[in-house]
């Protein structure tokens, strides 16, 4: 399995169009072959950070999630917004 942790940084401004963003590419990954875990954080300690875990059955399953409209259309624009770090692991 592999386990994501992406990382947000944004600015107040943003805040609330990414958080829209992130919830609707939550919802459809959940919906994603291969997807166990999909969520969306908001840190406790920092009103600028959000942290989106994914947690995916195996590689080919994270790749065809990466192709899906719904990611290469929500993905773009959280970019677009705010700042992403991605962290990957395998267990």
């Amino acid at each position: 399995m592999l386990r994501l942790n992406v990382f947000i940084q944004v600015s107040a401004d943003n805040r609330a169009a990414v958080m829209e963003a992130a919830k609707e590419l939550v919802a459809c990954s959940l919906k994603d072959n291969g997807c166990i875990a999909y969520d969306i954080f908001e840190s406790a300690t920092r009103e600028d950070v959000l942290m989106i875990c994914e947690t995916w059955k195996d590689e080919e399953s994270l790749t065809a999630h990466e192709k899906a409209a719904h990611f290469v259309t929500l993905v773009p624009k959280i970019q677009s917004l705010a700042s992403m770090k991605l962290e990957k692991f395998s267990f």
